[in-house]
């Protein structure tokens, strides 16, 4: 099977960012119903969200979230985000050109961590997982919905054969199951839900542990 990059996914990004909200629009009405707003609702303190994308999260993070730091790999799909902070005059953010593999953050700053429709995306899924981790202080959540396999037997062989072509076109692993990624970066897992057409749609949350015994 193909392996993404960061070019690959750049490319298809940049591609596709004037349609993205329109396509998005229709998955989440009809696949992933308030997948978007349940992951958001978990977000408290220092956010850090991972493919900010065109910024459609953004207008949704309520007060108990001071501040959030928003990275992508396509610039135009920062450009969309950059405009609807403006229009909406959204404060508390920040939006920056970066790779969630390798992230220009300090150890242990944030209390959230936000992955929407981003993690089917990555090429090295593992080491995104390790950086969120890094990222977070010991106590924070790592939020993640997403799609991915079906847990019907005959959709995911549908799947898994129309893959290689998705990869190609739009840089996304329709097959890919966040967890074991997030456990192998250190994470305990909360809680996992799965829902939308065929069970697709993943809802996770996954802690750094506190040694301490803290919150």
């Amino acid at each position: 099977m193909h392996q993404t990059s960061n070019e690959d996914i750049t490319k298809a990004f940049n591609k596709n960012a004037r349609l993205y909200d329109r396509w998005m629009t229709f998955f989440e009405r009809y696949v992933a119903q308030g997948a978007r707003g349940w992951a958001v609702s978990k977000a408290y303190g220092t956010v850090i969200e991972i493919g900010v994308g065109s910024g459609l999260n953004l207008p949704l993070y309520g007060p108990g979230v001071e501040h959030v730091t928003g990275f992508d790999l396509s610039e135009k799909m920062l450009a969309i985000a950059r405009r609807r902070v403006a229009e909406k005059r959204i404060d508390r953010v920040q939006l920056h050109h970066g790779d969630a593999q390798a992230l220009d953050l300090p150890s242990e700053s944030a209390d959230t961590f936000i992955s929407t429709f981003t993690f089917c995306t990555i090429p090295a899924p593992l080491a995104a997982s390790r950086e969120a981790y890094r990222v977070l202080r010991p106590g924070g959540v790592f939020v993640l919905t997403e799609h991915g396999r079906s847990t019907y037997p005959l959709a995911r062989a549908l799947m898994r054969a129309i893959e290689p072509l998705i990869i190609r076109v739009s840089a996304e692993h329709i097959t890919r199951d966040p967890v074991p990624y997030l456990m192998g970066a250190g994470f305990t897992i909360t809680e996992v839900r799965r829902g939308g057409p065929g069970g697709i749609v993943f809802r996770i949350l996954a802690r750094k542990d506190d040694p301490s015994g803290g919150h």
